[in-house]
């Protein structure tokens, strides 16, 4: 590891920063409590799957569309768009809320719409700081925007879970302010000098670049390896959609010792995202990727079978650190091996691993919970994470041999070369 030269970052790049900021803040405040009421109604450990599997399934379907949308059309409105969805949404279930409800399919139907939007908004969103980003100063930028997303989970459940004591709607009031202040800061963005056409693909065209955006991650051993670890390993692993569940059965804690454990996740991620932007990895990178997700699975491990809160804690901590380092190294690889007018694409199909990671393995728990009871469902999940662990450090040498961000530059040249963005 080595310390970073700082470089001030212009008003452009601190925008996008603080946008992803807010949107995190709002969705994650959002959703920690809507599966609280989930959980509240109906008592069940799979609705709280369900809820995710709901949230999952629009992006599975519309993200190919949305890479190609966002690699067509203005990304800044390609992100405005869905952030106008999404106030909506929060104020919809604020309705709701209010009028004391006690049926979760409406729930599930707002949760599905949130993940329609996010299937266009995320690969804008995330394209945005690779895009205003000066060379010197890209790392700093890629770390930057990690933390300001973890920055948010932490900020997120705390504010939600004490605004949910007050009134059981207000976190989603505070969520429909937040994604305004969102939509701000998007103004304050100059548009991206890159190559990108400025006309909405047809529905053949949208699907016709997203295949070519598919052959591009099929083909690269970096990029596949690293997404799919993510969407295997955290598939198996995703135990902190069952944290209503684990806060009241086994810690006995209520709504604001909820929002502190969502928020665990996101202080041990922030910091280690801080602790990143300031002192880069340097040497032996795909090792370290590979080690960081043994460390998520052993963490979960612990989680599962603690009954005490300092240690459910602590362990959330640890594995939100652990997971950091794994998203800052995958956020660096794909897009800096992935040209730039494909870039929109990748990332839109590295949403759909990151979507199923995160969303299917909530269902996943929640399913196994169901049948193996809770404690079990997040021990045996992180054994699983440590086995695809095992088999990634065999079968995936090219990822695991990668020793700095800048052997992964190189490549970019040639794969700029071989790759443009169809006309029409």
């Amino acid at each position: 590891m080595a310390r970073v030269k700082h470089e001030r970052l212009d008003w452009g790049l601190r925008s996008v920063l603080l946008a992803s900021f807010f949107n995190t803040f709002a969705f994650i405040g959002l959703i920690t409590f809507v599966g609280d009421q989930v959980f509240s109604i109906s008592g069940r450990e799979l609705d709280l799957g369900l809820l995710a599997l709901f949230l999952f399934l629009p992006i599975f379907v519309l993200s190919p569309i949305g890479g190609t949308v966002a690699d067509r059309i203005d990304r800044r409105l390609v992100w405005a768009v869905p952030t106008i969805v999404n106030i909506v949404v929060a104020i919809g279930i604020t309705v709701y809320t209010r009028s004391e409800p006690s049926s979760v399919w409406p729930f599930f139907v707002f949760v599905s719409v949130l993940g329609a939007a996010r299937a266009f908004a995320a690969p804008a969103s995330r394209s945005l700081p690779i895009d205003l980003a000066p060379p010197e100063v890209l790392d700093r930028v890629i770390a930057l925007k990690a933390m300001s997303f973890q920055s948010g989970i932490i900020v997120g459940p705390v504010v939600a879970g004490f605004a949910a004591v007050v009134s059981p709607e207000l976190p989603y009031l505070i969520a429909a302010v937040l994604y305004g202040v969102v939509l701000l800061l998007l103004t304050q963005i100059s548009k991206p000098e890159i190559d990108q056409l400025d006309s909405a693909p047809g529905l053949v065209q949208a699907f016709s670049d997203a295949v070519d955006g598919m052959r591009y991650v099929r083909r690269n051993p970096i990029v596949f390896g690293a997404i799919s670890l993510d969407l295997f390993a955290v598939l198996l692993g995703g135990a902190t959609a069952l944290l209503p569940a684990i806060a009241e059965e086994r810690l006995g804690v209520g709504e604001v010792g909820l929002g502190w454990l969502r928020a665990a996740d996101g202080i041990g991620a922030a910091g280690m995202s801080l602790f990143l932007a300031y002192v880069t990895l340097r040497r032996r990178i795909g090792k370290v990727l590979l080690v960081s997700v043994g460390v998520f699975g052993l963490a979960t491990i612990a989680l599962g079978f603690t009954s005490n809160y300092g240690v459910a804690f602590a362990a959330i901590v640890v594995l939100s650190a652990a997971d950091a380092i794994s998203v800052y190294i995958r956020s660096s690889l794909v897009p800096l091996a992935t040209p730039e007018a494909m870039r929109g694409r990748v990332i839109a199909l590295e949403n759909v691993f990151i979507g199923g990671s995160n969303e299917l393995g909530a269902l996943e728990s929640g399913v196994a919970a169901q049948f193996l009871g809770l404690v079990w469902a997040v021990v045996t999940g992180g054994i699983g994470t440590l086995g695809i662990v095992a088999l990634w450090w065999k079968f995936f040498p090219a990822l695991r041999d990668v020793d700095s961000f800048e052997d992964v530059r190189v490549d970019v040249k040639a794969a700029g070369e071989a790759q443009a963005l169809p006309d029409g």
